[in-house]
Parts: structure tokens; sequence; C-alpha cells
């Protein structure tokens, strides 16, 4: 049922190891990197909250969630293939406009597809298995991932791929795990569309009797909806702001934070054999982060049984934190290992604890819709760092990237203590 999410993680994550690399060499300044991201959360805004009304209202022969997928994964794998080709395929418009639309197009697509995934779990699960549920499709989250992020070191440093490239030009290691990821990106999820069983009106109706009411079906609903949200969505709002404000400036900024401060490279000297040497190794410690939140998901449902899910989902957190801030202190690239073993810890949860708290407190019938909604707390934040973070990189931090890291580990330990003050209504200590 959730395998497709580890294909969707695989093309996620080579876009999150690399985008800022390649966008850096088509010409874009550190300070500026920021503003290309915000694409990607301002297509999410608009799409899954549209993406989880429709899906909620899909009944065809593909079933109810799943066209959504294939839709998702045949437009992202074409994003995966265009975007490192950008200046091969640029003539009248700069590579990097089209690198920058791209990025647009991938992310709106991984987020027509990652939507429904949630929304499916929730559908087929009852909510004492929610937890596990999400725990597993974190587990493949994961290994999609890990895979993902170390590509690109693996094909320079093991097979030999060339791992630089002329100024503007897209090194071939990057460019061939582009390709590979668009392939795996779809056998997974045709692997999901073909395999997962999904209930048909009428078998959703028996297990949901007391929600067979007629909804309005214009898009309007969705305002009618997010006026609506349970207190216990508004609360893991304020939750989701603090960890991915933090979780963006990681994935915009680790490249050329270790680059700089870490590897003692200048701004900006993108076609150099160092830079290449750093940005590789980011990837495959974004490898080990996801690879750490895969073997975590698989002992959250046992961290949740002895405490609570507020308070494994602080602990993790607490865990990221502490990662984070520790990169500015590490000079050796191979400790910032132990670094990413915290940002592991709470990215695992951050995949699964939001989601199995939700999922308790919202109606079956619309749990596509507000799986959607629920997304603009992770979008928002990541708009508000887009906006702001560049002018403070350049005003503030002087162009130094490693602060934004140091940032971002602050806001996860206000995520932490936010956490506690969320209702979760199936936490037998609720009030």
């Amino acid at each position: 049922m959730s395998f497709g999410f580890l294909g969707i993680q695989f093309g996620f994550a080579l876009q999150n190891g690399n985008a800022s690399r390649i966008l850096q060499t088509f010409g874009a300044d550190v300070e500026h990197l920021s503003l290309f991201w915000l694409a990607a959360p301002i297509t999410g805004m608009v799409v899954q909250p549209i993406v989880g009304h429709y899906s909620d209202r899909t009944w065809n022969r593909l079933g109810r969630r799943r066209p959504y997928f294939l839709t998702g994964a045949l437009l992202s794998a074409l994003a995966l293939i265009i975007m490192p080709n950008s200046a091969v395929l640029a003539a009248m418009i700069p590579p990097i406009i089209i690198g920058a639309g791209m990025l647009m197009i991938m992310d709106a697509s991984f987020n027509v597809a990652m939507e429904p995934f949630r929304a499916l779990v929730a559908d087929n699960l009852p909510d004492d298995q929610r937890s596990d549920g999400f725990s597993v499709q974190t587990f493949l989250i994961g290994v999609g991932a890990v895979l993902g992020s170390s590509l690109p070191y693996i094909l320079a440093e093991w097979l030999g791929i060339s791992k630089t490239a002329l100024p503007g030009q897209v090194p071939d290691n990057v460019v061939y795990s582009f390709y590979t990821g668009a392939i795996i990106l779809i056998g997974s999820i045709l692997w999901t569309v073909i395999s997962t069983k999904e209930y048909a009106p009428a078998e959703h109706a028996q297990f949901h009797p007391h929600e067979a009411t007629e909804e309005p079906k214009g898009l309007s609903a969705i305002f009618t909806d997010f006026s609506k949200m349970p207190v216990t969505m508004r609360q893991l709002g304020l939750v989701q702001f603090f960890s991915w404000f933090a979780l963006f400036s990681m994935w915009v900024y680790a490249t050329p934070a270790v680059a700089q401060h870490v590897y003692h490279i200048l701004p900006n000297d993108t076609a150099s054999t160092q830079y290449a040497d750093a940005g590789n190794w980011v990837g495959i410690l974004f490898g080990i982060y996801n690879g750490v939140s895969a073997i975590y998901a698989l002992f959250l449902p046992t961290v949740v049984r002895a405490t609570s899910r507020k308070t494994a989902h602080a602990l993790s957190l607490t865990a990221g934190g502490l990662g984070l801030l520790s990169i500015y202190f590490i000079q050796d690239p191979k400790l910032l290992i132990l670094a990413m073993v915290g940002v592991g810890l709470a990215w695992g949860s951050i995949l699964a604890m939001p989601y199995a708290i939700l999922s308790g407190s919202i109606p079956a019938k619309k749990m596509g819709v507000y799986m959607g909604i629920f997304n603009f707390f992770i979008t928002f934040p990541q708009i508000v760092n887009g906006l702001f973070s560049g002018i403070m990189v350049k005003q503030l931090f002087h162009g130094q990237a490693i602060y934004t890291i140091v940032l971002a580990g602050i806001f996860m330990f206000c995520a932490a203590l936010s956490v506690l003050y969320v209702r979760d209504s199936k936490d037998p200590m609720a009030v």
C-alpha cells in the first residue's frame, strides 16, 4: 500500500540534495536560493487541498486515490529528466529559469502523488493501527530517500562517473541519478496502483455509516472545511511551522553551509572539485538521516506505547534540534554523520506522528481534504522561510549559510516544546 512512497521519496531526495547545487551551477547566488525554492511550497499549498478534496470524491476503475498517484508519478518523472538538462535545452530562455520552473513542476507533481498516500493509510486502517501504518510508510520513505540521496555519490566514487563539469553544466553523476530516479518513481507507483485494494463506496459506507451524508462538491467546500478544522489540527499547525521552517533551511542551505563552514570553499565556487565533494557528501548525509528515520520508524510504535504520541514526537524533535546545532561545532566532514543521526530521529517522527495524531480527530469522509489542508501547515513555514531567509543570509549572516542551520536547530526545539500542548484525543492522558 505504501510502496509507491519509496519511489516518490527517491525523487524527492534527489530534489532536496541537488536542487540548490543545480541552481547554483546555473548562476544562482546563495542568498537567492530560498527564493527559487519558494515555487515548491506555493504549489504544494494550492495543489494538496484540491487533490485531497477531489480524491475524497473520486471513484473510478482505478479507485479513489490511485488515479492521483499515477498522474503525479508521470509528471514528476518528466521534471526529473528535464531539470538537470536545463542548460542543454536552453535557447532563448536562461537555464536558471528552466531549472526553477522544473523545480516547481517537480514539487507540485510530488504533492499530487504524496497527499493521497497519507489518506490511503487512514482509509484502510482503524485508528489503533494508524501509528503502525504511518510508521511502515515512514520506513519505506526512508529507504527511498537513502537510495536517492546516496546515488550521486555512488555513481561518482564507486562507478567512476564524472562528478565535475564545465561551468554552467550539471555533472554526469547528478544527471544519471535523476534519470534513475524517474524510472524508480514510475515503477514503484505502478506497483502500488496494480497491487493495492481500495474500498468501494458501498464498503466504505458500511465502515462509516454515520458519515453517509451528502457533502458540497464545489471547491468552496475546501474553505468551509478549513474554517471548521478540528482543534487538534490547529494546535499541530504551530508544531508543523517550527518543524518545517527548520527542515526547509536544512534542505536549501546544507550544501553551501557545509561547503563554506566545513570544506572552507569560497561562496559561489561551484565548479571546483572541492565543491563537488561537498555536494556529494551532503547527499550521503541526507541519505544517512533518511536511513536513521527508516530504522527509527520501526521502533516508533514501541516508543509511543511506552510514552505517548506527543511525548515520542517531542523527544524526537529535541534530538533533531541537537543534531542541527552540532553542525556549527564540527570541522571534520565525517563527524557530520553524528549530527544526521539526530536529524533522522526528528524526520522519522515528523513523517509519522503528526498524521497519526491528526487522523484520530477528523471524520473519515473528509480524510483526503483534511490531509491536504494540513499540508498548509507544511508549506506556509517554507514560504515564510523562503521570503526572509535569503535576506537574513545576506544582511545578518554576511553570506555565511551555517547560521541558517543554527537557526533551524533552535526552531526544532520550539517545535518539541509546542507539541506538548497539542490535544490528542487518543492519548490516555489527554484532557
